[in-house]
């Protein structure tokens, strides 16, 4: 059975290559995937949405996510502006960029107790503490490991350290290894 993810992000916060680095990371426990943005006349800053599949078995499907069973948000400031609860599966798991505690954000996302799990990870904190730059991008796919366990951490990282080896310097590389690691271990769940 597929694990459908929705990212909700702004232009330039890094939603597309964090869709593509967790299926990428998916392809070294043999699973199948599929990532992808919708693309329209965004700009930077615009709201974005992009998409990742995992299976285990080939995907056949191509087309937009409309009833996933995660939300990842990367900007709170989002949450008022979109509904990113739209089509969440009724068992389904939110896992957001947040500064406050799990139980606010429950509240500002309007859910009731069971059903939907509501995660929340500071991840702009921690990316801005790692790397000295507010992209929560790397640190949200720690935090959705975490939560779904749809990847192993230990692949989620090998995986980053290998493909984004070349194109960073190590200290570069190193501090988004933090990042992804601190939100894999702070990441609350309501």
């Amino acid at each position: 059975m597929a694990i459908e993810i929705r990212w909700h992000a702004r232009g330039g916060q890094g939603a597309v290559l964090a869709s593509r680095f967790l299926a990428a990371s998916a392809l070294r426990e043999n699973k199948y995937f599929q990532a992808f943005p919708q693309f329209g006349t965004e700009r930077m800053g615009a709201p974005i949405v992009a998409f990742t599949r995992v299976s285990p078995s080939p995907i056949h499907l191509h087309c937009a996510v409309v009833e996933p069973d995660v939300v990842a948000v990367m900007d709170p400031t989002l949450l008022g502006q979109v509904d990113v609860l739209a089509g969440l599966k009724p068992a389904g798991t939110v896992v957001v960029n947040y500064p406050g505690p799990v139980e606010e954000l429950r509240r500002v996302l309007g859910v009731k107790d069971g059903g939907v799990r509501v995660a929340a990870v500071d991840a702009t904190r921690i990316s801005s503490e790692e790397l000295g730059r507010p992209i929560p991008n790397t640190p949200m796919v720690g935090a959705l490991s975490r939560i779904t366990g749809v990847v192993g951490i230990d692949n989620v990282l090998a995986e980053f350290r290998e493909s984004m080896g070349a194109r960073f310097k190590p200290p570069v590389v190193e501090a988004n290894l933090r990042a992804i690691r601190r939100a894999y271990e702070e990441v609350q769940v309501g």
